[in-house]
């Protein structure tokens, strides 16, 4: 685990701060920070702005990290952006500073800052890679800071508890900002273990304005989304901020065409395949796979239990998803991706036997998704779900 952001900063110096010119949106969260980022991004571009997106990780290809107007950064400009980062980091290496330390994240997080600089964006809207306070984005100073929300996660290296977690999320706020909160706060009295309030609590250190949208159990995911980026954007135009046409920004711009455009690769991701509809999305975490599962049952199509692909990184709550599956799914194909991060088939598919599914073990993800169709044959259908690497390992086969 690092234990400081020095070297991002000796990268971006060299760089000529590059993450200094444009205004930026800081987005955290264990789930849905994609998703947020690129609602905001698409509101903004609606009032008439340039924005560049940073996001990770990406699905099927690098380019999708960075996107320039909702649109993959050319193959030029990102070559472009790599070479100028890594030339920091040998320059760096040359006079042994902090740069020569840089990770390959630092290294793509700084390309971004550099290609949203050069390309003159109006708003640069950041999502964290991993946690808050440690991130490489973190050397950016956002003017509105949004969390959706805390689970437990990367507890290696984030914390045991969400107490914990909340707390380097919390990293990313800073004096001035304004705090959207997508962290429900608890139905009771605080507890030790209470991440809304570690959150709050450090927005009152700090003096923060604070956002809290109105949320409830029963919201789905793509609906707390849409209520955290209207927030966001509601905030820029409380601060003051205009689309080109001098309008004040404001949630409304998330209209219809907006919100369709919006949508990312791998997040309820609706694909056919031998006519048996095919539904992916990379929820990882126990809460998310129940609130997928929930709101694909209030959707008109598919109907039933379906077959479900599954593949979990081994850092992940396997019992607590697989007990989030148990009873919605009609059966499981455990599979794995060919990372090293991910959990082997045949000991997923065991550990999902023992918390009764009926579930089979196949390695290969384009094998374990045919297994799949060839099983929802008749009227059944398919969720992909697990990881966004699985995504990646499987949209090509969908996507023909």
């Amino acid at each position: 685990m690092r234990l400081g952001l020095e070297s991002m900063r000796d990268l971006a110096q060299r760089l000529g701060d590059p993450h200094r010119s444009w205004p930026a949106v800081h987005v955290a969260g264990t789930k849905g920070k994609g998703s947020v980022a690129s609602l905001i991004a698409a509101g903004l571009a609606r009032a008439g702005l340039r924005v560049g997106t940073y996001a990770s990780p990406h699905v099927e290809r690098m380019h999708e990290r960075i996107r320039l107007q909702g649109r993959d950064v050319s193959d030029d400009l990102l070559a472009d952006g790599l070479e100028r980062a890594l030339a920091a980091r040998e320059a760096a290496l040359h006079e042994r500073s902090a740069g020569s330390d840089a990770t390959w994240f630092d290294l793509v997080t700084a390309a971004a800052f550099w290609i949203f600089a050069h390309e003159a964006v109006d708003f640069g809207i950041v999502e964290v890679g991993l946690g808050g306070r440690l991130d490489s984005t973190n050397i950016i100073d956002g003017e509105v800071c949004v969390i959706t929300g805390i689970e437990l996660e990367h507890t290696a290296v984030l914390g045991a508890t969400r107490a914990a977690i909340a707390s380097e999320k919390a990293g990313i706020l800073r004096a001035g900002a304004t705090f959207v909160c997508g962290e429900p706060a608890s139905a009771g009295r605080p507890t030790a273990d209470d991440a809304h309030a570690v959150l709050l609590g450090r927005a009152r250190e700090l003096g923060l304005a604070v956002v809290t949208p109105p949320s409830g159990s029963a919201a789905t995911p793509s609906a707390q989304n849409l209520a955290l980026a209207r927030a966001a954007l509601d905030a820029l135009g409380a601060r003051g901020r205009r689309g080109k046409d001098g309008t004040q920004l404001a949630g409304t711009l998330l209209d219809e065409a907006a919100i369709a455009g919006a949508r990312l690769p791998g997040r309820m991701e609706r694909f056919e395949l031998e006519g048996v509809p095919i539904v992916l999305d990379g929820a990882h975490v126990p809460r998310s796979v129940e609130l997928v599962l929930r709101e694909l049952a209030a959707t008109p199509t598919p109907t039933g239990a379906p077959v479900a692909v599954l593949s979990l990184a081994r850092d992940k709550d396997a019992e607590g998803i697989l007990k989030a599956l148990a009873g919605r799914v009609d059966r499981l194909i455990c599979t794995s991706v060919e990372t090293g991060l991910h959990l082997d088939a045949g000991d997923l598919a065991e550990t999902a036997g023992r918390a009764g599914l009926e579930a089979e073990a196949i390695a290969n993800p384009g094998d374990a998704v045919r297994r799949a169709v060839h099983l929802a044959a008749g009227g059944r259908w398919v969720l992909v779900i697990g990881s966004l690497y699985l995504a990646g390992a499987v949209r090509a086969l969908l996507a023909r």
